[in-house]
């Protein structure tokens, strides 16, 4: 019993002494620095300055009007009215318009045909074409949402005329048949920032953990190779203590970390941001260690210091398609839902997505937060085989350099 007591007590001043070692490694090498303090600082106020403001408004668009007439003209007012377009001329022809867009003085034209007035005052359907430049996504949506409102605001205007004109007066009889009237869950702005920055801060989280863990492993390969397959700073302890004592050393350097990224940012920006603070806290534990011991199990591919920003660099676009914020899971193909299913990042979006955004509790949220510890113990085993394989490495190039 009193063996089982010392080798219980060995094991924790073990991961003391791996703990205060790796905290200490981190605080004196400005690179890791960097990556687990300036990153996770500064990347996501860089992120939402660049996306702030976040719908484009006043979006320069020309107009071609062959018709001509008051109506034709009432219409390029009513879109030059939207928030979202702002007609900055009228061009001549098609291709003096063709020629502007060219030039990028503007990124829509509206050609209103010859017959447009004839058509409504006879009653019937009238075509009105709008060319958009869709080099930018934000800037179709921006035109569809504006067009679609003066739409369906020409129609019941030009409904209530043709009311009026039968004799028909009535203030029930007036307008749209159906009122409609939206409201946006999650992203009530609508805005580009507050769709992806917070899946974006995850990602950073993630990267930036896995980034500086890796590239302490490649520090302490340098270490070895120039020590004879002994590194001088490693602290003498089991493969499970120097794990834990690690695991422990990060997630007390990325609590504050956590807690700036997922509370304040959202504050300081105006993000969508209703969430429980306590779930989403305890939501994203999980995500940081399955993190820890991802970053250790990929560290095995990296036996330089530099190589540690070609293997993250690499990933980092990879990851953010799998996570679903440019693409919808359910429409990827299974092998990559499966991949998808391996990075804690992937589970990460989605789970505080759902609480940040929409107000989930933990409980609702089950599915991503059981995956998150599923994939810490996974990433413990394969990392615990990592670091096992790399001392059986080291030891057996320490005993050919002795035999040599």
């Amino acid at each position: 019993m009193n063996n089982i007591f010392r080798k219980t007590g060995q094991w924790f001043t073990e991961v003391g002494q791996v703990w205060a070692q790796e905290l200490r490694l981190s605080f004196h090498d400005i690179g890791i620095m960097l990556f687990f303090f300036a990153l996770p600082l500064f990347y996501p106020v860089t992120y939402t300055l660049i996306y702030n403001p976040e719908v484009p408004t006043d979006i320069p668009v020309a107009v071609v009007d062959n018709c001509r007439s008051a109506k034709s003209r009432e219409l390029a007012r009513m879109i030059d009215a939207t928030s979202s377009v702002e007609v900055i001329g009228y061009a001549s022809s098609m291709t003096e318009a063709r020629q502007w867009m060219a030039e990028k003085a503007c990124y829509g034209i509206l050609e209103i045909p010859h017959d447009y007035s004839k058509r409504i005052g006879r009653g019937e359907q009238t075509v009105v074409p709008f060319y958009s430049d869709m080099s930018l996504l934000l800037r179709y949506r921006s035109f569809a949402g504006a067009l679609t409102d003066v739409q369906l605001a020409t129609g019941a205007q030009i409904r209530s005329e043709l009311i009026s004109s039968a004799g028909l007066v009535a203030s029930g009889m007036s307008g749209t048949p159906v009122d409609n009237q939206a409201f946006f869950l999650g992203d009530t702005e609508q805005g580009f920032a507050s769709f992806v920055i917070p899946g974006i801060v995850i990602l950073i989280l993630q990267q930036s953990l896995v980034l500086g863990v890796t590239m302490l492993a490649g520090t302490a390969a340098d270490r070895r190779r120039r020590n004879r397959g002994i590194d001088p700073l490693e602290v003498k302890s089991s493969v499970s203590a120097s794990l834990i004592g690690k695991a422990l050393c990060y997630i007390a350097i990325y609590i504050p970390m956590s807690i700036y990224v997922l509370h304040f940012i959202p504050m300081m920006f105006s993000l969508p941001h209703i969430g429980d603070a306590l779930d989403y806290f305890t939501f994203i534990l999980p995500m940081i260690i399955a993190s820890v011991f991802f970053g250790i199990t990929v560290s095995a591919i990296v036996k330089e210091r530099e190589m540690s920003l070609m293997v993250v660099v690499f990933t980092s676009v990879i990851f953010l398609f799998l996570s679903g914020l440019t693409w919808p899971r359910y429409a990827m193909s299974e092998t990559w839902q499966w991949i998808g299913n391996l990075i804690p990042a992937v589970w990460g979006v989605e789970g505080f997505i759902r609480i940040n955004s929409t107000g989930a509790s933990l409980a609702q949220n089950s599915t991503p937060y059981i995956a998150l510890w599923i994939l810490s113990a996974i990433y413990f085993v394969t990392a615990w085989i990592v670091v096992a394989m790399q001392r059986r490495s080291s030891h057996r190039q320490v005993l050919s350099k002795t035999t040599a």
